[in-house]
């Protein structure tokens, strides 16, 4: 197992704001070089693209003495990130945004491309139904968060889609976009290029009531499936990080948080955000991790 310095989850499912936002530095250790933001996915997914927008809003606002620097490490459905870190044991200059694969909250619902003329999932269950295995679900990584969701309408709905894996949800919403696939489990700050530009539409959404910004998407559990799924994005530390360092970074994203963009892009993205550190996360973890291990049981994977 890989033990972590917990920093704090930005777009996370919301239990609780959990620190007060002093609008002062925390004084003693600083960074002494750029800091490496390992990012646990490929270039143009959701946690991408989140993490981008904190590095930016940190050098706008000058949140770091020293630049934070956007690496991107998607391979192994995550192993390739989770490794990288370990292997960097006691280092304070190295932080990571991770997604469910690090234990796996974004929001999830169901796409499918405009020209297929499905608004429901009525129509979405039928289509399925009828293309057998040739239906194909495009997703992230093999046993992901998108390939559990995949399990779940095979079972719910008695279908027999064929889930295939690409690196980044940014490649998958193309995959749709191009009708290269039938449909995807992404999260809107994936889509939603495409849904403005009218090429997708979300038929369905795994949250527990309906998201602002796809009002006409209703939630599985008004389709009779109480079936809710989020995705975690947390940022930690190296295992070894000093006390010091951890207590710099928790601040530098406290402020991130705080920050009108951050704000706003929760909003545009639909995500449902709060901000836990300490043992508030740990336990948050501990929690979604033994519901997890119960999931990926459920399909083989462990």
């Amino acid at each position: 197992m890989i033990k972590h310095n917990v920093l704090l989850p930005l777009a996370a499912f919301a239990v609780a704001i959990g620190m007060f936002f002093s609008g002062v530095a925390v004084a003693g250790w600083e960074p002494k070089k750029p800091v490496d933001f390992v990012i646990m996915a490929g270039k143009g997914g959701g946690a991408d693209k989140m993490a981008r927008l904190m590095q930016s809003v940190i050098e706008k606002h000058g949140l770091s003495t020293k630049p934070f620097v956007p690496i991107n490490k998607p391979g192994g459905s995550g192993a390739e990130a989770l490794l990288h870190l370990k292997g960097k044991s006691g280092d304070n200059h190295t932080v990571m945004v991770t997604l469910n694969s690090f234990y796996t909250t974004d929001t999830f619902l169901l796409w499918v491309n405009v020209d297929s003329g499905i608004e429901n999932v009525d129509q979405f269950v039928a289509a399925a139904k009828a293309a057998g295995s040739d239906w194909l679900m495009a997703g992230t990584g093999k046993g992901q968060e998108d390939q559990l969701l995949t399990t779940f309408l095979n079972k719910a709905y008695g279908l027999q889609i064929k889930y295939v894996p690409f690196k980044g949800g940014g490649r998958v919403a193309k995959e749709l976009a191009g009708n290269h696939c039938n449909s995807t489990v992404n999260n809107p700050s994936e889509q939603l290029g495409f849904y403005e530009a009218g090429k997708t539409r979300a038929i369905a959404s795994f949250t527990p009531t309906r998201l602002p910004l796809f009002p006409d998407a209703p939630t599985f559990k008004e389709l009779g499936k109480d079936y809710v799924y989020f995705m975690q994005r947390s940022v930690v530390g190296a295992p070894g990080m000093s006390d010091e360092a951890a207590a710099y970074y928790r601040d530098v994203f406290a402020r991130v948080y705080a920050t009108d963009e951050w704000q706003a892009y929760m909003q545009k993205k639909s995500l449902m955000g709060g901000f836990l550190t300490g043992a508030k996360l740990k336990s948050y973890w501990a929690r979604e991790k033994a519901i997890h291990e119960v999931i990926l049981k459920d399909i083989g994977e462990i």
